[in-house]
């Protein structure tokens, strides 16, 4: 792309007016061949400068096309939502240590609670630690005991649940 004749033409004349300008301040017997020299190198460089920035493209006057962001109403969708409601009857958990078996095993003795722990574990149905304590080993325990004998009834209150493991020790 070539600069156009009109900037070419502006440029050099304002180089030559800088030059004229600049010709009379100077005293007549300082310019010498090198002044001179100096003088039409930064000539140049102005010169060459301006040709530069008219050749090269300029970023900020091109036209660009932007597409432009319109807003539309679109019709809303809706959904037909109907919830089903399907009740759960789930049976209430109840924590092994508040249960009838729990308390009755409680009741014992100490050295009486490790026995029934003790018979549990050599009948095969107590794998824990002979401790005396109730957790859901002695009850899992107790409760399969109790159904092997035919006897899973009698867990459902603590006065009945004495009897079984009465049973253990006796």
């Amino acid at each position: 792309m070539l600069p156009a004749v009109s900037n070419i033409k502006r440029n050099t004349i304002a180089a030559l007016l800088a030059v004229a300008v600049a010709l009379p301040a100077a005293p007549a017997l300082a310019w010498g061949q090198r002044e001179q020299d100096v003088l039409k190198g930064a000539a140049g460089v102005i010169l060459l400068q301006g040709i530069i920035r008219e050749t090269k493209p300029n970023k900020h006057h091109q036209p660009r096309y932007e597409p432009r962001y319109e807003p539309r109403y679109e019709q809303p969708r809706y959904q037909h939502y109907q919830p089903r409601y399907e009740p759960r009857y789930e049976p209430q958990r109840v924590s092994v240590y508040s249960t009838a078996a729990a308390r009755a095993f409680n009741s014992y003795s100490s050295s009486e609670r490790r026995l029934i722990q003790r018979r549990l574990s050599a009948y095969g149905y107590y794998n824990g630690g002979i401790d005396g304590s109730f957790g859901p080993g002695t009850y899992n325990a107790v409760v399969a005991y109790a159904s092997a004998q035919g006897q899973s009834r009698q867990l459902a209150s603590t006065s009945t649940a004495y009897g079984v493991y009465d049973g253990l020790m006796y």
